[in-house]
């Protein structure tokens, strides 16, 4: 199973739970995982983060070659989840709102049976178009969608 990272995993971690400079346990759990090919970040989000002045940012800067997920995307993929998954028309506008989500959900269309999205962005079932949230849109496309606190339960994170 290959568990794909939203941009808000790293950003959200590093600032709520786990920071870098005092969890060092959780980044090196992270690190593992992507070394063993069971966690990646698609360039897309990898570029959200990247962009920050933190510490996310420098750890995922300093880890890039193991934690990218070294493919592109699927554009067919891609514009198959903005037309069903948000809407066929978005304006420019509403792209730049829908952001980097729909390239994540695209690269797990790619293998839906064997790959997770993780977002820490909650269901909310009433939004439309570019306001959809992950696990929504990933519900629509039978792809399992979890949060950063269920990949530490299912891949046993323990702090040493």
């Amino acid at each position: 199973m290959l568990y794909l990272l939203d941009a808000n995993v790293p950003i959200d971690a590093n600032r709520d739970n786990y920071p870098v400079d005092t969890s060092p346990d959780f980044w090196d759990w992270l690190l593992n995982l992507g070394e063993m090919g069971q966690v990646k970040i698609p360039q897309e989000n990898h570029d959200e983060v990247t962009v920050g002045n933190d510490a996310a940012a420098d750890w995922l800067k300093n880890n890039s070659a193991t934690m990218l997920l070294a493919e592109a995307v699927s554009q067919p993929l891609l514009m198959q989840v903005i037309d069903r998954g948000y809407a066929p028309d978005l304006t420019d506008d509403e792209m730049e709102k829908a952001g980097k989500d729909p390239f994540l959900i695209a690269y797990a269309l790619a293998d839906p049976a064997n790959r997770i999205v993780v977002s820490n962005e909650v269901s909310s079932p009433g939004k439309t178009r570019a306001n959809r949230k992950i696990p929504d849109v990933c519900r629509d496309f039978n792809i399992r969608a979890i949060n950063v606190f269920a990949l530490i339960q299912e891949l046993n994170f323990r702090a040493r």
